[in-house]
């Protein structure tokens, strides 16, 4: 007999703007959350050094188990349309109490991915405006003001921040583009010893003499990936809501896969490996070395609009998944807020947005902690990997009927998604045994704090969540 679609506990109803934004501005969304520009900033020398300039095909391939799982993320949302999204799915479909875990990952790794951005940005703003990029209290100044901002139009409502959203990417990413391709012709041009050539090492996996890291560079790709997924969070607010979200993640990750490597191709044998690594604003210097001071102040332009992309994105994906759990009282219940002035979740985004310029000052201003922040922000590619592959499993679980009713549909819902699983788990593996015991701590300390709010929501908000009862899809002859 075909369990019953029906849960003990009926999902929440959606409370915030319904057909708010289109696919289009949905695909913005997610890929302002992976923030490419401050992306590439961050990881260019990194992946160059690591992979010995096997980057670029690195983030090619990395980009396949990528829009499998989020072809995952779009079947999941057609079954269920809500905020919470893996947190629930996860939850319904596996247990409740992976659920939780899956949420709290989530949050952690939103968080700590939006503070990356938030710290790369006042270094590239001061450098636009020709100040020194290092001045400690400008980044703290640049850090509030942004955060502030960005947390102000996020509750003011989705179609601000979609407009805001759309018009900084057209700057960023054509800026970005249209750099990374003459870096490439410069690179092919020039034969200079400060350029990098391009040799057959730039496309394996272990870059050039085979002495690139397979794993460090696959994690760091990863990271890079992380937060396209955004596209379904705000699923509630996008015109038909069951399908578009989805297909904006899969859209979302193919333009993601094509500019990240597009940049790395174009960008990382410009300066001599030493320059690169040493860098304190790489693409600034780059742009500087391909058109002088105008276009380095353009480069950091683009770094910089896509930090402060990715800090409202992030804030809004943030305190939507927040809301999402609120709603069923895993969190307080006064975070699942929603004023029908903004219908937005309000209560949610201002602890996020408080939160997130708290750490700012935290990290910028308490040189101590700088290197236990920086354990974080190394892990946080670790945490996206392990709620995707928590997600590609819910996909298995759920649509288990399919996968034995045909050979598409056993491909699809079940090897494909399994696959993306294990190539994830494989690199998560290899990554923590790489790790040092401050960093594996660190790990350890953010799954501990989370199941310590499992067992709050449980026992002392005595959340309904945990009573849910498991689900699947009945498969194609039931439908």
């Amino acid at each position: 007999m075909a369990e019953t679609s029906t849960a003990t506990v009926p999902a929440p109803p959606a409370r915030l703007e319904p057909d708010a934004i289109g696919v289009a501005q949905d695909t913005i969304i997610g890929m302002a959350t992976s923030a490419p520009a401050a992306v590439v900033a961050y990881i260019l020398a990194s992946l160059a050094l690591t992979v010995n300039y096997g980057g670029g095909i690195t983030l090619l391939v990395t980009g396949i188990p990528m829009l499998i799982i989020a072809y995952a993320y779009h079947r999941l949302n057609r079954w269920n349309a809500n905020s919470g999204a893996s947190f629930e799915w996860v939850g319904r479909s596996i247990n409740p109490y992976l659920g939780f875990m899956t949420g709290w990952l989530m949050i952690a790794g939103y968080v700590f991915g939006t503070l990356s951005g938030v710290t790369v940005l006042g270094p590239n703003v001061l450098a636009v405006f020709g100040s020194d990029a290092s001045n400690k209290w400008g980044n703290v100044g640049i850090a509030t003001a942004l955060g502030l901002l960005m947390m102000i139009i996020a509750i003011v409502g989705i179609k601000l921040t979609a407009r805001v959203q759309v018009g900084m990417a057209i700057v960023e990413y054509a800026i970005l583009i249209g750099v990374s391709i003459w870096g490439l012709v410069y690179v092919l041009g020039h034969t200079a010893p400060t350029v990098v050539p391009v040799s057959s090492g730039w496309f394996s996996f272990t870059g050039i003499g085979g002495k690139g890291d397979l794993v460090g560079g696959f994690l760091i790709a990863v990271f890079a990936f992380s937060g396209w997924d955004g596209t379904i969070y705000v699923n509630e607010e996008v015109k038909h809501r069951r399908v578009n979200p989805g297909r904006a993640a899969i859209i979302a990750v193919i333009l993601l896969t094509a500019i990240y490597a597009l940049a790395q191709f174009g960008l990382q044998g410009v300066l001599p490996a030493g320059k690169l690594q040493n860098s304190a604003a790489p693409l600034v210097d780059i742009g500087n070395v391909l058109g002088g001071a105008t276009w380095g102040k353009l480069m950091a332009l683009s770094v910089a609009l896509s930090g402060i992309a990715t800090t409202g994105t992030g804030i809004v994906i943030s305190a939507r998944i927040i809301y999402g759990m609120a709603s069923y009282r895993v969190l307080p219940e006064f975070l699942a807020n929603v004023p029908r002035r903004f219908m937005t979740p309000a209560a949610a985004s201002l602890v996020v947005g408080f939160l997130l310029v708290i750490l700012a000052w935290v990290y910028l201003l308490a040189n101590s902690v700088q290197t236990a922040f920086g354990y974080i922000l190394d892990l946080t590619g670790i945490l996206f990997a392990v709620f995707y592959v928590l997600t590609a499993m819910a996909t298995i679980v759920y649509y288990r009927r399919r996968v034995l009713s045909g050979a598409v549909e056993a491909i699809t819902l079940g090897v494909l998604p399994l696959a993306a699983a294990a190539f994830l788990v494989w690199m998560v593996v290899k990554a923590l045994m790489e790790k040092d015991a401050p960093e594996l701590w660190t790990l350890v300390g953010i799954v501990v704090f989370g199941f310590l709010l499992m067992l709050v929501a449980r026992f002392v908000l005595k959340s309904p969540f945990f009573s849910i009862r498991r689900e699947s899809d009945p498969g194609p002859r039931a439908a």
